[in-house]
């Protein structure tokens, strides 16, 4: 699809925004988390692509000259699309490290490494994924730059690709939460197994796993049902989303949402039968509270 360079620029000024308010709001538990973490970076990138166009297209000339580099508008459009590129392939890889990253957290596995490493090991990751990504844009990938035939100067808009890796994730994660859900639903109640396991037997023998898979598909939905209506129709849409604005800061606070939900939903009867209710990952829009059928309290 073709855009405008001004269209970009508010598309770019617009995620910029979108990503550091949602940075900000999640200060707190910002590096609890390898989402958080991933987020800043992708701020910050995006940050910099944004001034980069902006810095040229502002210039009467349409160029900029640096020390031993001149930067045209065809480097606008050249940007753009090898970001858009990155982050495609970035998708899937920010999805199963953050699956894996939230099941670590949910399951309470040992982690290898404590206290300050972790986010240290959070941002090594985050700099990998990154690297790997851009090594595949330009060594392994078919990508060829589409740029118009006429002089720098005269540029106006440029050639960007739709992103479909976005959907495909969105569909997989909810087949996962949809097929943990009716698994979950099968399982007997909890209380067959555990008639004399302490206190925590007491609390967690009242959840079945049609309870635990219920509310979690409910807190979710109650917080992202418009979100997915969204994404629906993206989906019918012809054009689609350009590749450069599909990885943003708000999808992945929804991609936090849905893994935790299906992952919830997935190891539930093995962590929660043993430990008690789960530990649930740093989430700034859904509250994941569960019922206890026993007590009448929440407990999350």
């Amino acid at each position: 699809m073709n855009i405008s360079i001004t269209g970009i620029l508010l598309g770019l000024g617009g995620k910029c925004l979108l990503d550091w308010a949602l940075v900000f709001l999640q200060r707190s538990h910002i590096c609890r988390g390898f989402l958080g973490v991933f987020a800043v970076s992708l701020a910050a990138a995006d940050t910099v692509l944004a001034l980069s166009v902006a810095a040229v297209h502002a210039q009467a000339g349409g160029y900029i000259s640096l020390p031993g580099l001149t930067l045209t508008r065809y480097h606008e459009c050249l940007l753009v699309q090898i970001f858009g590129q990155l982050c495609s392939a970035l998708q899937w890889p920010v999805a199963l490290a953050a699956a894996l990253d939230h099941l670590l957290a949910v399951t309470r596995s040992p982690p290898p490494l404590a206290g300050g490493a972790r986010p240290a090991a959070r941002v090594l990751v985050t700099g990998l994924l990154w690297y790997l990504a851009a090594a595949h844009v330009f060594l392994l990938s078919d990508f060829i730059p589409v740029m118009e035939d006429v002089p720098h100067n005269q540029i106006n808009q440029c050639w960007v690709s739709h992103s479909s890796p976005v959907l495909q994730v969105t569909a997989a994660l909810l087949l996962a939460l949809c097929c943990g859900a009716l698994h979950a639903g099968r399982g007997e109640p909890l209380s067959t197994e555990l008639s004399s396991k302490g206190p925590i037997a007491e609390e967690s023998r009242a959840h079945s796993g049609r309870d635990v898979a219920r509310q979690a598909a409910r807190i979710f939905l109650s917080t992202w049902a418009p979100f997915l209506l969204l994404l629906a129709v993206l989906a019918l849409l012809p054009v689609g989303l350009p590749a450069h604005l599909a990885l943003n800061a708000g999808w992945l606070c929804f991609l936090n949402s849905l893994l935790i939900a299906a992952i919830l939903c997935a190891v539930r009867p093995a962590s929660w039968t043993t430990q008690g209710p789960a530990a649930v990952p740093p989430d700034s829009f859904s509250e994941w509270t569960f019922q206890l059928v026993s007590t009448g309290e929440d407990q999350t």
